[in-house]
């Protein structure tokens, strides 16, 4: 019985939307890099790159559990002394809410050249509507 090696020329891509409307933040993060990964599909191999397209709509709904709306913190690092500026998960929300589930899915994905090739398949939108009605996106359920 031989192992069957699947071909990059036979990757079947699908396109996901999910309503971000009242989910966990975490529930919905590992969801989405599940699919973007491919480990819901039988053919899954860890070296490719098998995952579907994810569409998020109302990104800026989620929730979160607890007290994380004032205690999560987002850091960024300019490189200078004295550079290092942190921001609450509720900041973050009001001023760019669709940096929150980009980076919750980006922390679960692999952390190397193919990891970066699979966020690029992640689409993230704040509101209700999303400019990819012409690849036909199916409803993901979560």
């Amino acid at each position: 019985m031989k192992t069957y090696a699947l071909k990059a020329s036979e990757i079947d891509r699908r396109w996901f939307v999910v309503d971000a409307e009242g989910q966990n933040l975490g529930r919905l993060a590992t969801r989405i890099a599940t699919i973007l990964r491919g480990k819901h599909k039988p053919t899954f191999t860890p070296s490719m790159d098998m995952g579907d397209f994810v569409v998020v709509i109302n990104a800026g709904k989620i929730t979160v559990t607890g007290h994380k709306m004032e205690d999560k913190k987002y850091y960024r690092y300019s490189g200078y002394p004295g550079g290092l500026r942190e921001t609450t998960l509720r900041r973050v929300l009001q001023t760019h809410p669709t940096r929150v589930l980009e980076a919750a899915v980006r922390g679960m994905l692999p952390k190397n050249r193919l990891g970066r090739q699979m966020i690029k398949k992640l689409k993230v939108y704040a509101g209700g509507t999303h400019p990819h009605a012409a690849q036909q996106p199916k409803e993901l359920a979560v």
